[in-house]
């Protein structure tokens, strides 16, 4: 073969391997479609937002307004049945069974100092009155507040003339019982999170950095762990990683999301996810709202709307107000803001487990009037419990491992 073979053959190659290059290139820079989210497709303020229009903006809700409207296709789409009915692979969360009984431990390994401080004052052979100073500044640093901590000592200074503790395990039973008492063992911490008409509506509340969008993921992992159909409301639109957040909970667990585009209005977002319940036929809707300062009035209004839009649809069943444990008695203030707006009907206390400040449960409750219904001590996805007064006081009692 010819030097001029060799050299047409060789052209040849390099023109088949341009080619070859080409093709590839140009078929990587082939935009690819959207991965649908499982579940439920897109539609303006529900699931997914990556096949979203750009420049889309969802209606706000004018409450003077005959809402009815905001059902039809002019304004929004909502999921049908079908696709909020449709199951995939998820997460089977822990049951809450049991739970809090696990997570006492490590509220009995944690900082928390209430119980066992009282406890090794109680059990020394002479409570004179230099100890008695001792309970009672142990109880104050706790933030138990000044009633609820005049009240104890009353009672505990009758106690021990009466029964004379010195014994540890008799101290034990004695502080029990009386703290136990202290923090309303006859209240209701139920979750109305079912009723016979339509879904239970769970409205979540909070200042910035309680951990609202967390509690509600892990709220609704809780209750699906309990056997229940969930939607998640993404009313946090203010904050650009709430919605993603919210909608990686709940593709976790099998829970469908209710999203609207980043500044949208909140309160149009929570009536169409109380609508898309309704349409599935679930058990429960959670609505997530955006953190806001107790001292800002506009915000505090704007959430008030949000309550009052969901009306529209039908009753809210809950309003659960998260709280910082470790923020002490300055969540007192926030508490009594948020009570005045939306009605309050049970506190989530997250962080208890970093906390040496237990006795703000008592303060809490008593600052409200409504119960503790659940605790977060953890960072884990399953670190979210119902209270029970007789374990968290078991916990703080309980020397510990």
């Amino acid at each position: 073969m010819t030097s001029l073979h060799y050299i047409v053959l060789g052209l040849a190659l390099l023109v088949v391997v341009v080619v070859g290059v080409a093709l590839v290139v140009a078929h990587r820079g082939e935009p690819k479609p959207p991965r649908p989210r499982p579940g439920i497709g897109y539609a303006p303020g529900v699931g997914n937002d990556d096949a979203a229009p750009s420049g889309v903006q969802r209606p706000t809700v004018d409450e003077g307004v005959d809402t009815s409207v905001l059902g039809s296709k002019a304004t929004v789409e909502e999921p049908s049945v079908a696709e909020m009915e449709a199951v995939w692979e998820s997460e089977r969360p822990e049951p809450a069974a049991g739970r809090f009984l696990r997570l006492r431990r490590r509220l009995a390994r944690s900082q928390n100092s209430l119980g066992r401080g009282l406890l090794s004052l109680l059990s020394r052979d002479i409570v004179d009155q230099a100890t008695w100073d001792e309970i009672e500044e142990t109880l104050l640093t706790a933030d138990l507040g000044v009633q609820a901590t005049n009240e104890l000592m009353e009672r505990l200074h009758v106690r021990v003339r009466a029964e004379a503790p010195r014994d540890t395990e008799v101290a034990r039973s004695l502080l029990r019982s009386e703290l136990v008492d202290l923090l309303g063992p006859d209240l209701d911490r139920t979750l109305r999170v079912s009723r016979d008409s339509g879904p239970a509506v769970i409205l979540v509340v909070g200042v910035n950095g309680t951990g609202k969008t967390t509690t509600t993921g892990k709220l609704g992992r809780l209750l699906v762990a309990e056997g229940r159909s969930v939607v998640l409301g993404a009313a946090d639109t203010f904050r650009a990683a709430a919605a993603q957040q919210l909608q990686t909970w709940g593709d976790r667990v099998g829970a469908a999301v209710v999203r609207g585009p980043e500044g949208g209005d909140p309160a149009a977002v929570a009536f169409d996810a109380v609508g898309a319940g309704m349409a599935a036929g679930v058990d429960t809707v959670i609505i997530d709202t955006a953190g806001r300062l107790h001292t800002k009035v506009g915000l505090m209004d704007e959430l008030g709307k949000v309550k009052r839009v969901i009306e529209k649809r039908g009753p809210v069943d809950e309003v659960l107000l998260v709280l910082d444990a470790t923020t002490g008695q300055n969540g007192l203030t926030q508490a009594r803001v948020f009570s005045e707006v939306v009605d309050v009907t049970g506190i989530v206390l997250t962080k208890l487990d970093g906390t040496a400040k237990g006795g703000i449960v008592v303060a809490v409750q008593r600052e409200l009037a409504v119960p503790v219904k659940l605790v977060g001590l953890g960072e884990g996805p399953d670190d979210l419990a119902p209270f029970s007064a007789e374990e968290f006081v078991d916990a703080l009692l309980a020397d510990p491992a």
